[in-house]
């Protein structure tokens, strides 16, 4: 099994929002913003080799949205989902799984493309087959709650099903794929997956998606205003990050601007970060 980074570019947000209750005298000495208190954030997507498969996890921004709606999110430097899979030897075309943790349009924009002619929309990932879980589908889709609908966008979500490519993740099993098992989440939105690997040092990676955005989430109390159940976030985070300790499991970060992935160690302030990885150096 083998892990990539599959960077596809960076977005701005609300600093004030990605902090929630903590106040910016104290998130500013972790993570900078602009005048406008604005912070840059990754969509660091994750790819898995494995048994002749090409697993990726989540997908990016995208590219389909007007002027305005990049006006508001900043979309900036020069990764793409293309560029960085080409880094490592492969094209859209070779995915053969695209999984979403969820359906927010910073995780699943990149997934579905404009066509050739502009006249709706194909998959990006042709010969993948698209998975999520049930519970997210609906709630994005059946009656999203007004808070949470404006990341909920259409153009992203509805072609999977249209094109054929959509299917649901059976969280009945204990892996979705060989050597893949996973946690599911609810505080951030309804069904988050957290797809959790299996290395080859015996120990494993957690794709921490929304629960832990950045290492500058891992302390308890900051829980992102963006979330819909911010209180259970936190006795999620408290438990998979004690377990995350005791087991040794590295957590790799979807947004953190600069680390990828790290250990954790227990102290007497509570848990923390300890060695600094890169994800190739999980293989």
């Amino acid at each position: 099994m083998q892990l990539y980074s599959i960077e596809s570019g960076f977005f701005k947000l609300d600093g004030g929002a990605m902090f929630g209750v903590v106040p910016k005298q104290i998130w500013q000495k972790l993570q900078s913003a602009d005048e406008n208190n604005l912070c840059n954030w990754a969509m660091r997507c994750l790819l898995v080799e494995q048994n002749g498969k090409l697993i990726l996890f989540d997908n990016g921004m995208g590219n389909k949205q007007n002027e305005t709606f990049f006006g508001h999110y900043h979309l900036n430097g020069t990764d793409s989902l293309e560029k960085s899979l080409a880094k490592h030897g492969f094209c859209t075309d070779d995915i053969t799984d695209m999984v979403l943790t969820h359906l927010h349009f910073d995780h699943c924009g990149g997934g579905m493309q404009w066509k050739k002619d502009g006249l709706g929309y194909e998959p990006t990932f042709k010969n993948a087959k698209y998975w999520v879980t049930q519970a997210q589908w609906d709630w994005a889709t059946i009656a999203p709650n007004a808070r949470e609908k404006a990341s909920f966008l259409k153009e992203n979500i509805l072609p999977m099903q249209e094109s054929g490519h959509l299917h649901f993740l059976d969280i009945t099993q204990p892996e979705i794929f060989e050597g893949i098992g996973y946690e599911l989440v609810f505080g951030h939105t309804e069904c988050m997956l957290l797809p959790k690997i299996s290395l080859k040092n015996g120990k494993k990676a957690l794709f921490c998606a929304d629960l832990i955005p950045s290492n500058s989430h891992i302390r308890l109390p900051y829980v992102m205003g963006y979330d819909m159940r911010p209180l259970q976030t936190l006795t999620e985070k408290q438990r998979i990050l004690q377990q995350a300790a005791e087991q040794g499991t590295t957590l790799i970060f979807e947004h953190d601007p600069k680390i990828e992935a790290c250990t954790l160690i227990a102290t007497e302030k509570g848990i923390e970060k300890a060695e600094v990885l890169h994800i190739s150096d999980l293989n």
